[in-house]
């Protein structure tokens, strides 16, 4: 086999590095886009219709400067935070079982697909007379948010794995486990973090409209406040607020995928080859047996 040059090993580098480096600048450069047309926008209205970004931006720093919005923003996001662990502690699972057993497919599918047209803020007055009001039925209404996101990639990404490499395993020896352990959990976890990454974004929605509708002490209630009070600059200042918060959920996720131990490619190619083998050695072992 031809070894690759010093060049190519170098280009190669050089790829990796461009890719990085657009992965984080592409987005500012959106963002200052984004900045850019909105200020010019905000030349042709009033302020109180539609503030500037520099009047917005004054206006979060001031918030921050007095320190009481913390305590709403904390509140909104342990909300989120906690809906989205519980979610992925009833989706991935289930998504698992929706993959591999038709039966619960079958029976599952047709009500999963239907629970999509009820829209959360619908959901909210039930949670509200069944479990009441505070912490816990904002919660519940986040894990319903972000639910239905890690359910479809959690089975999307089992469907697609390669049978070839879990019948080489089968033949291997390796029983339900170990498949699950060393193959399909390592092979799905791209699909897997994408969903919960998701869900995520979306449980900080759901915590929203919680506050909107079950009261609550978040960013929920604070945008309450300032339409109440027709403070425009106050709504946008906590929207933008709520923005970082998803963004913030969004990256820790991603962050904390990229530093498990299998997203490694060391690890990955370990679960792999473990059991698996290729569809000429599986028919060799076929053909011996």
């Amino acid at each position: 086999m031809q070894q690759p040059t010093p060049r190519g090993r170098a280009g190669a580098r050089l790829g990796v590095g461009a890719s990085a480096s657009a992965r984080w600048a592409a987005p500012i450069v959106l963002a200052l886009v984004l900045l850019v047309v909105w200020q010019l926008l905000s030349f042709t209205t009033s302020r109180t219709f539609l503030p500037g970004p520099v009047d917005v931006l004054s206006r979060l720093a001031e918030e921050l400067g007095h320190g009481r919005i913390y305590r709403y923003a904390g509140t909104t996001f342990v909300e989120a935070l906690v809906g989205t662990l519980v979610s992925a502690l009833i989706a991935l699972p289930l998504g698992y079982l929706v993959a591999r057993v038709r039966l619960i497919e079958l029976a599952a599918s047709p009500f999963l697909a239907a629970s999509q047209a009820i829209p959360a803020i619908a959901i909210a007055p039930l949670l509200a007379l069944w479990i009441g009001y505070g912490l816990l039925p904002i919660v519940v209404l986040c894990a319903v948010t972000a639910f239905f996101p890690m359910l479809v990639t959690t089975t999307i990404g089992i469907r697609s794995l390669d049978r070839d490499i879990l019948e080489a395993a089968t033949l291997d020896g390796a029983g339900w486990w170990a498949r699950l352990r060393h193959i399909e959990l390592p092979l799905a976890f791209p699909s897997i973090v994408a969903g919960i990454r998701a869900g995520a974004a979306l449980s900080v929605t759901g915590a929203v409209v919680g506050e909107f509708t079950m009261g609550g002490k978040g960013l929920g209630m604070l945008l309450t406040l300032h339409r109440d009070a027709n403070d425009t600059e106050g709504l946008f200042a906590t929207l933008l607020l709520l923005l970082a918060l998803a963004v913030l959920l969004f990256g820790a996720l991603g962050l904390l995928a990229r530093l498990a131990p299998g997203e490694t490619s060391t690890g990955r190619a370990t679960s792999t080859t473990s059991f698996g083998r290729t569809s000429t050695d599986r028919s060799l072992a076929t053909t011996s047996i």
